[in-house]
């Protein structure tokens, strides 16, 4: 004798009133059974209209403002969807980020006897914000879409060079702009931008032998503790940002860890565990 699905249960299992063990009995008879699959009572208006609300999201996504940014500026909807889901271009990413430069504007302005302090730490920090950007761009566990990331055509090297690329204009940008707000020399504003841009640089090249993460630690600390054991020591640090040569030297490296970057790049994939 066959078995089938009483009204009683069924009314249950509509209802919701079934515990899990006899809701996954249902959905496997139900599975096999035809006649009692052909009894499960279906709101057609209802199948129709959801539908309908599915297949527009999965053809016409919303975008946010981000992606609308991206879009404006040129960029294939295929790469904008990529971009967008960059963990450290999300909104608490940024606020954070934003929230520490702002601080340290604050700081320079009310500090009064510890302005030039405050501006010291903020040169020596501002190249390090955007290799942390960086690290976060792109594989696990900083970003929890890596599985899915990992299966499009673009995973690996090419995704990891564009997300690198729009975090570091982003973190760079909101620097600029606090650079420019601390009180003290104008050089201020722009003396940064090229010893954040050989971290950046030089970490992507290292990340083509080890992990970026790893890459990131090896750089950023190494700056925080070259500077800041010079700042501890009492000696002078901001030569090494408005001095000509100082710069000149930032540029030149910077150009070589890019040659090796781009020589290497293929073997950049931060997803990877070596």
């Amino acid at each position: 004798m066959t078995w089938h699905v009483s009204v009683e249960l069924f009314e249950a299992y509509d209802q919701g009133r079934l515990d899990p063990s006899r809701v996954m009995a249902v959905d496997a008879h139900l599975q096999a059974c035809p006649v009692c699959r052909g009894a499960v009572p279906v709101d057609v208006v209802w199948l129709d209209r959801s539908w309908s609300v599915v297949l527009d999201a999965v053809e016409s996504p919303a975008t946010d403002r981000a992606e609308r940014v991206l879009q404006r500026l040129g960029l294939p909807e295929h790469r904008v969807r990529l971009l967008s889901a960059t963990p450290a271009l999300r909104w608490s990413w940024l606020a954070s980020t934003a929230a520490v430069l702002a601080f340290a504007v604050v700081a320079a302005y009310t500090g009064r006897a510890g302005a030039e302090t405050v501006q010291l730490l903020f040169l020596i920090i501002a190249p390090v914000l955007p290799v942390l950007a960086v690290a976060t761009a792109y594989g696990p566990p900083a970003d929890p879409m890596h599985e899915i990331t990992a299966t499009t055509p673009l995973a690996g090297p090419s995704l990891a060079l564009w997300r690198a690329t729009a975090v570091v204009g982003v973190s760079m940008a909101m620097g600029l702009v606090a650079a420019i707000l601390l009180p003290g020399p104008g050089w201020y504003a722009l003396a940064w931008l090229l010893p954040a841009f050989l971290l950046c640089v030089s970490t992507l090249a290292l990340a083509t032998a080890m992990p970026l993460r790893v890459a990131a630690g090896v750089f950023g600390g190494a700056w925080l503790a070259g500077t800041g054991a010079l700042a501890v020591s009492g000696a002078d640090v901001s030569p090494a940002f408005h001095e000509p040569g100082a710069q000149a030297g930032y540029l030149a490296a910077a150009v070589a860890a890019a040659a090796v970057l781009t020589v290497r790049r293929r073997r950049l994939d931060p997803g990877e565990t070596r």
